[in-house]
């Protein structure tokens, strides 16, 4: 009887072949650029790093993030998140979250890219093609780590191909980036993108609160009214709030305003007091405290030392 070709040791095999070649497209991609993320796809931001990273804060986008060398940490709220060049990242909403790049060096660099996810492409993709929908209403949360598919490094890698073709990038990139959309609207964490994109899910009018959050981080809120906004009940936006980010609306806001003054710290050179009012603090030692508490330092403590990590 003639033997079957293992078809799982195939696709093993062909992943690790286009990790490598992804892996070498980044490398000199990233080398050539100076180490500039940006790129002539706006969507698209690659990245390099030659040695770990402090504790880094930002809002991160609806996006898929890529390791295809090194490995990175991500916290949201409590929880921590891990992942490599064997994993993928989604994130389906804005959330604040602080990241930390723990293997890299300058024989091995960290290399990585950052996909932004649009909400109104997966609604239409959602309209227009013929994929299987979740009716479930329950909110999972909204960023997971998946196991890496050679379909979705295919895709990225003829994406970064294109980068080399600056005027072929208005046609393809969007055609390559609703092929990937849709390899990940029919994965095992479709459903999560689809509830965010869906009017009248829980997940869509928790996406509608953190919208309202992010741009009016500063202003003090009652919970009720930002249920009102959200078409919940105030009981309703807690838990499903809680099921998506891993935080309570406070929590959430608290992120927000402290992520935002270490920026304005760092990027900006304002003093502490001053970031605090800024963000919406009244008591500068409260803002104090409960930076402290996340970022593992002091304000002034902790600027000084990123920029003594940036210098070197």
């Amino acid at each position: 009887m003639k033997q079957q070709p293992d078809i799982s040791y195939q696709n093993d095999t062909a992943l690790d072949e286009a990790m490598v070649a992804l892996a070498e497209k980044i490398d000199r991609w990233t080398l050539a650029r100076g180490n500039e993320p940006a790129t002539a796809y706006p969507p698209l931001s690659i990245y390099r790093q030659e040695a770990p990273t402090e504790l880094i804060s930002y809002l991160q986008e609806p996006s898929l993030c890529l390791i295809v060398q090194g490995k990175k940490r991500v916290f949201l709220g409590e929880e921590t998140y891990y992942y490599d060049k064997d994993h993928y990242l989604i994130t389906a909403v804005d959330l604040p979250i602080i990241a930390q790049i723990f293997e890299a060096s300058s024989n091995d660099p960290y290399l990585g890219l950052t996909l932004k996810l649009e909400k109104k492409q997966i609604a239409q993709m959602l309209l227009d093609d013929h994929i299987s929908i979740s009716r479930n209403q329950a909110s999972d949360r909204g960023l997971v780590v998946s196991k890496i598919e050679l379909e979705i490094v295919q895709a990225i890698l003829r994406l970064i191909d294109l980068l080399e073709h600056p005027a072929d990038i208005p046609v393809l990139a969007p055609l390559i980036q609703r092929e990937i959309l849709y390899r990940l609207l029919i994965s095992e964490q479709g459903k999560r993108l689809q509830q965010i994109a869906m009017v009248g899910s829980h997940s869509h009018q928790i996406a509608r609160a953190i919208e309202w959050l992010k741009e009016n981080y500063a202003k003090s809120f009652k919970v009720e009214d930002l249920a009102t906004y959200s078409g919940m009940s105030t009981s309703s936006l807690h838990y499903h709030f809680r099921a998506l980010t891993a935080m309570s609306p406070l929590q959430f806001q608290k992120r927000l305003r402290l992520n935002e003054a270490r920026q304005l710290m760092l990027m900006e050179q304002k003093d502490a007091t001053t970031a605090a009012f800024e963000v919406g603090y009244e008591s500068p030692s409260q803002f104090s405290r409960e930076y402290s508490r996340l970022f593992g330092n002091p304000p002034s403590r902790d600027i000084k030392k990123l920029h003594e990590t940036t210098m070197h």
